[in-house]
This record gives structure tokens, sequence and C-alpha cells, in this order.
């Protein structure tokens, strides 16, 4: 791989330890991926924030780093495993949070802006079209690549922070238009009436597409939350982080129509609930927000808990960015919804919150944070805003 004469001074340490340990990332994954060069991006995200995932080992690694490591460009992080205000109230631990605030201390250390969130377009790191960037979270990445049409790659944490040190990522994969071609044709002949509809479309695709990348026809419309909670499960079933949407999504007018074809109809929509969904009907939890909730999606909650109240034998969490929380502080929002019971979970997410062990059921409208929750040993239930909301004030599924 070709480096610059700057390159090379930062891969000999003359940049100090963060940076040289950045660039020997960098060349050592463009060099497993033919990358012929690095290029320059315009953002960051940062996966790898939440100690749960981390562990002491993670914590040291990033300890280290930020004794003389800057990043270069702007860069955002990924949730936390807490609200980082609120963590008390969320039942968790005093040990758990003293370690997550070390993390989030490196972090800050580093120059990264303490955003805590999967959904970083909504709160001011917004890539233009065509723009190079190295992102992690994988909601965000596809989001990032289909619906804004910025280019990057899945990153993992290492490679994410190493970019984001030395404001370059190698040159392979999604970064170059040759990788961004659709190869697979989805019809989608079933109706989209919620935005639980779109996570159950994903899946249909995830599993069925593999790792192609889908151009889909049929769908009339569809709004940023309806495409966020797309992007999220298509790629955690299985594609690749791009698609595109015939007159929606940037780019596709630049395509053919691929000849290898799939159709999505209303019965396959309905085996992907079947497959989400589990035989429960009491709910322990109720949690919105997987990729984050919008403030539209927040307003949209407190106009339906308006006048009610949580079951005492449920928790309802609203997860959201901390940016979302304080517009829903101002317009009123925030008091609507605690005063029916729920509770805001900023900063963090179902998916890397440690909650194994302590809920038994959760009902979400999220396919991924169906997927997630199965991983810490919960009962899954998807439906849309409504069903979600009904199932918080009654305790059941209905």
């Amino acid at each position: 791989m070709y480096l610059t004469k700057k390159e090379n001074s930062m891969l000999n340490g003359e940049n100090g330890y963060s940076v040289k340990k950045s660039m020997e990332i960098l060349v050592a994954l463009g060099e497993i991926y033919n990358a012929e060069k690095l290029i320059d991006v315009g953002s960051v995200q940062v996966s790898g924030v939440s100690y749960h995932n981390l562990g002491d080992a993670g914590l040291e690694f990033l300890e280290e780093l930020a004794k003389d490591g800057k990043v270069k460009v702007l860069t955002t992080l990924n949730p936390a495993g807490m609200d980082l205000e609120n963590w008390k109230n969320l039942g968790i631990s005093e040990d758990f949070a003293k370690k997550q605030k070390m993390v989030i201390n490196a972090y800050e250390r580093m120059g990264i802006l303490i955003s805590c969130t999967c959904t970083p377009y909504l709160i001011g790191n917004l890539p233009r079209y065509g723009e190079h960037i190295a992102w992690s979270e994988s909601s965000a990445v596809t989001f990032a690549n289909s619906v804004i049409g910025a280019k990057t790659n899945r990153e993992g944490g290492p490679s994410a922070l190493a970019a984001a040190f030395v404001g370059k990522t190698p040159y392979y994969g999604l970064h170059l238009d040759e990788n961004r071609i659709p190869n697979i044709h989805v019809q989608v002949d079933s109706s989209l009436k919620k935005i639980s509809d779109f996570g159950a479309l994903g899946y249909c695709i995830g599993t069925k597409a593999e790792n192609k990348i889908p151009y889909l026809t049929g769908i009339q419309k569809a709004d940023v939350d309806e495409l966020k909670s797309f992007s999220a499960s298509i790629v955690t079933y299985g594609s690749k982080p791009l698609y595109y949407i015939e007159g929606i999504t940037p780019g596709y007018e630049k395509y053919q129509i691929p000849k290898e074809k799939i159709i999505i109809e209303q019965n396959d929509l309905q085996v992907a609930y079947s497959q989400i969904n589990d035989e429960v009907s009491d709910i322990e939890l109720v949690c919105i927000g997987c990729p984050h909730c919008s403030i539209k999606e927040i307003s949209q909650i407190a106009r339906l808990l308006s006048n009610k109240q949580i079951s005492p034998k449920t928790e309802f969490w609203v997860a959201s960015s901390r940016a979302a929380k304080q517009l829903s502080d101002v317009h009123g929002y925030t008091k609507i919804i605690e005063r029916a019971g729920g509770k805001f979970a900023c900063d963090t997410c179902m998916a890397v919150a440690p909650l194994k062990g302590r809920f038994k059921s959760v009902a979400t409208t999220s396919a991924k944070g169906c997927y997630y929750s199965r991983q810490n040993k919960m009962l899954t239930k998807m439906g849309g805003i409504k069903e979600c909301i009904d199932a918080a004030v009654t305790g059941k599924w209905k």
C-alpha cells in the first residue's frame, strides 16, 4: 500500500504512540484488503463504548491510547452501557457505573464528542452525499451508505478509533464505486403499515439476499424513522450495509435493476414476525429506541401515553440520544412520559446495556432489538409503537 511521506512518518512514531499504533492498524487492514492507499475521512463514529462489551482489557487499551491520542476529525461515540446521568434509576450497579465512567473519560481526553448514540446523523455528525467516512455501528453505517449516500465500511472499534487519530482510512470495500453496485433485485409486494413492518422486511431481505446489495422496488414511501429501522434490521440479519430503494434513497438511478430477483410478499412478513416473536404474553420490559428514538418518535410516544399509566409489572424505557431528550424536555414530552411511569434511557440502548438476567421478556419496535435481547436470554415481541405502548400499560402483549 502506498504511503505518503507524512503517513510514513506517522507509522514510524514521529507523531506519538497513539498515531503510530493507529497507522499500524490501518496499514495492516489495508494490506489485508489490498487497498492501494489511505484516503481522508470527514468524520468517524466509534463503537466499543459499553464497559459491558469492553471489559477491563478494553478499558486498559483505551487508557493507554488516551495518554497522547487526539482525534483529527469530528468523532462521535456509540451508546454506552448505561445512562451517564440517570444510571441508578435504570438499575445499574455502582461498580459497573465506575468502570463505564472511566471508559467515557478516556474517550473525552481523546477529544471525542461524548454523544453516545447510534444515530449520529440526528445529532450533528451528518456527512454529505459521496463523502468518505469511517463509521462502525452497523445501523449507522447502513443508514449513512444508503440513505445519506456517504461511503464507509463497517469499521471495528479499533479501526474506527485509528481512523479518528489519523484522519484517514484504507481505500477499499464500500469506498470504491465498483463495490457499491446492487446485485439483487428485491420486489416488495407487501404493505408496510407500521415501523416494525420495516424491521420484518429487513429480516426477510437479510436472510434471503444474504451478503448482497439489494435494489428494492415496490416501496411507495418511507420516512427517516422507518429507514433507520430498516437499516438496523437488514444488516443485523445478513445483508451488506448498503441498499437502494427506487424513488426514495439516493443513487438508485445510476444503476440498472439487477437480473437476480426475489419477491417479498405479505406472507413473508408474517413469517418474519413469527420468527422474531416468541410465545409470551407477560411483558417485563418495553423498550422503544433501537436505533435511538428521534424527537418525532418521542412525540408519538408522549401522545399515546397521555393520561395513561404504565403497569407496575412492566418497565418502560425510551432509548434516545441526550440531545433528543433535551428537545423532549423543552417540548413537554418528557413530563408526559415520566408522569405515566416511563423512563428515559439516554446514552445507552438495549443492545449494549447489561440486561442479562434482569428481564425475562421484552417488547420493542425493533427487529435488531429482538435479536440482541435473545442473546440476553429474553423472550421477544416486536410490533408498532402503539402495540408497545399497549403492552407497557397492560403488562401484556395482545
